[in-house]
């Protein structure tokens, strides 16, 4: 059965390692969902984080090749583990012509942000668990949303 699965990369930082690794995932007939890369406490290390759908013997497969890039350090699955906390970030603007204290309450329960307010929308950003971000978004749908951008899921162990 094909599921989402979130894949963190610890690679080398060195320029090209990024088209690299999408290269090798797009020659396996994978899209990728979500990637965001950054160095770590460390700038010669960057950690990677893609978001791909496939079944996980497909997945387990794709993790075996990663592995084998030159630049590649450590690849972890944690897709299924309960030992990472997981989020993501969003800015939304939504039409605020009317309705604005039902907005305001949206804004509050949901422990939201306002960014930048006009006559006619608000801007929010609001970070969270990925569940929590498409619930807001499905909340804020009736009101007119006028643009948003998601960053993609990014992960850390609790440990």
């Amino acid at each position: 059965m094909e599921e989402k699965h979130t894949i963190i990369i610890t690679v080398a930082n060195h320029v090209g390692v990024l088209a690299r690794i999408s290269g090798l995932l797009a020659s396996r007939g994978y899209n990728i969902e979500s990637v965001i890369g950054a160095p770590t406490e460390n700038p010669d290390i960057y950690k990677i984080n893609l978001v791909v759908i496939g079944t996980e013997e497909r997945i387990e497969q794709v993790t075996k090749q990663l592995n084998k890039l030159v630049d590649t350090i450590k690849i972890i699955d944690i897709s299924h583990k309960k030992n990472y906390i997981v989020r993501e970030f969003i800015l939304i603007k939504v039409n605020a012509a009317k309705n604005r204290s039902e907005i305001f309450q949206l804004i509050e329960v949901f422990r939201a942000k306002i960014v930048d307010v006009t006559q006619n929308h608000i801007t929010i950003d609001l970070s969270g668990p990925p569940r929590k971000v498409e619930r807001f978004i499905q909340l804020l749908k009736p009101f007119g949303i006028k643009e948003f951008v998601r960053s993609g899921e990014v992960a850390v162990s609790e440990t």
